[in-house]
């Protein structure tokens, strides 16, 4: 999760910080365990652990990570450096994690090799790491889609003072999104502004987008265009052109 802050900035990491505090009951079994699949991640990503601090707690178990991580001087990508003409685009697919969780109690009839798949995407989310140099070199505007699509890409376009024309049938779904949503239609919004997706939002400028979506096929990522960043405001549009207002485009925090 936090790795994926930093694959948005165009940042490489450098290490991080981890603040644990332990209840009581804790296991030698239970901190085997957690070591090892924070060394595995730590090795896998390149980022290892720095340091940080270990204490005691009354409860509940409490873990904090501080993911650092570096970019060339001048180069971080904005949240606020989308420019109206800039071209929007989203990589990977969007709704899985909002869907995994949603298997947990609905789509009782999904295939079973779709469910494994969205519960997966929403326990074991992969940040978009491999991208960080693509969004460094030709991105404007950059953040992570983390609280959900609708919500961050109008985030993103407020604090780059513009807004956007969003597709939403260019929205990409995955082949077990697109299952499920094809059992429960309703979970359509779900998705759209579900969050814990972990993918990246990126914007544009026209004589950038070629040499933009080849580097990402060159790092692994699918890209896909969702819109353009126009002046005004932001507007979600159904494929028939109709505008699509959403009661809450994102997971709210407080």
């Amino acid at each position: 999760v936090n790795l994926s802050n930093l694959a948005a900035k165009g940042a490489e990491p450098l290490g991080f910080l981890l603040a644990l505090s332990l209840p009581k009951g804790w296991t030698g079994d239970w901190m085997e365990g957690f070591s090892r699949g924070l060394r595995e991640d730590a090795q896998a990503y390149g980022c290892p652990l720095l340091g940080g601090d270990t204490t005691r707690t009354p409860g509940p178990l409490t873990l904090s990570v501080t993911a650092i991580g570096a970019t060339p001087v001048g180069a971080m990508v904005k949240r606020f450096g989308a420019k109206p003409g800039d071209a929007l685009y989203v990589t990977g697919t969007i709704g899985d994690a909002a869907l995994g969780l949603a298997c947990r109690d609905r789509l009782s009839d999904l295939d079973a090799a779709h469910r494994a798949f969205l519960l997966d995407r929403y326990l074991l989310p992969r940040p978009r790491t491999v991208a960080a140099g693509a969004m460094r070199a030709h991105a404007r505007g950059g953040m992570d889609v983390s609280d959900g699509f609708v919500g961050d890409l109008a985030k993103m376009m407020r604090a780059s003072g513009c807004g956007a024309r969003v597709e939403l049938a260019q929205v990409p779904f995955s082949q077990a999104g697109r299952a499920a949503l094809a059992l429960d239609a309703s979970l359509r919004d779900v998705a759209l502004t579900g969050g814990d997706d972990y993918e990246l939002l990126a914007s544009v400028a026209p004589q950038e987008i070629n040499a933009f979506e080849a580097a990402m096929r060159a790092s692994g990522i699918d890209v896909t265009r969702v819109g353009d960043a126009v002046e005004g405001e932001t507007v979600f549009l159904e494929a028939d052109g109709t505008p699509r207002r959403f009661a809450h485009g994102s997971f709210q925090h407080f």
